[in-house]
């Protein structure tokens, strides 16, 4: 082979390379592949729920010991109309810095548990509804590849007198967990209550496009969220 011809070669081997290596980036660049997660946690603190919360704090815990750089989190009580960043106790985004990430928890866990401390009295009535509107919100702002909702109730919602919320909601996509759905005094008169509050809950969030499930036993939280 002749000199001429080997540079020729070599030329178009390297033009093929850059074009290869060019177009590697662009499809990169085009289709992520990152796997970030968003979880938005409710609390219920209406009446005798509150009793409950040391549940709710170990639950935290545990989503902060399985999520990541760059995976979003929030923790909001249900209030008696959860429309209001206020009700929102902690939030944070991840830094990719490990070190910053591991910060970021603390103070994340820091300001949970001084709420929890602080909860004193329920709220008179539980708007579940508004909170899983805000939380939807909460989620897909993230642009998150998975998101989820948690919602930490007995799922009786209970609204303030004209409120309207007997409307479908868009859940597009998302998981929605029902966390410790305990039964209520009522549920002991009739049972079926329990059921029915479960399968109301379930027709809406599947009527909204999303997913549905219910998680009571607390000590298998392993399979709560994809890892």
């Amino acid at each position: 082979m002749n000199i001429y011809l080997s540079k020729v070669i070599n030329r178009r081997l390297f033009l093929l390379a850059s074009f290869l290596a060019t177009s590697l980036v662009l499809s990169s660049c085009g289709s992520p592949t990152a796997k970030n997660r968003a979880i938005y946690l409710l609390l219920d603190t209406s009446g005798t729920y509150t009793q409950e919360l040391a549940k709710a704090q170990a639950i935290m815990n545990y989503l902060l010991a399985t999520l990541n750089s760059g995976d979003s989190i929030a923790i909001a009580r249900i209030d008696s109309g959860s429309f209001s960043e206020k009700d929102i106790i902690a939030k944070a985004t991840f830094d990719l810095r490990p070190s910053t990430a591991n910060d970021q928890k603390r103070l994340f866990k820091r300001k949970v548990d001084q709420f929890v401390d602080s909860v004193k009295h329920g709220s008179s009535n539980t708007d579940i509804t508004g909170g899983l509107i805000q939380a939807t919100d909460y989620v897909n702002e993230t642009r998150a590849a998975e998101k989820y909702v948690l919602i930490f109730s007995d799922l009786e919602e209970d609204l303030v007198k004209g409120h309207v919320r007997n409307f479908k909601i868009d859940v597009t996509d998302i998981n929605v967990v029902a966390l410790n759905v305990t039964k209520l005094r009522s549920d002991n008169i009739d049972p079926r209550d329990y059921s029915k509050r479960l399968k109301e809950w379930q027709q809406r969030v599947e009527l909204g496009g999303g997913y549905w499930r219910v998680v009571n036993d607390l000590e298998r939280l392993d399979n709560l969220i994809t890892k």
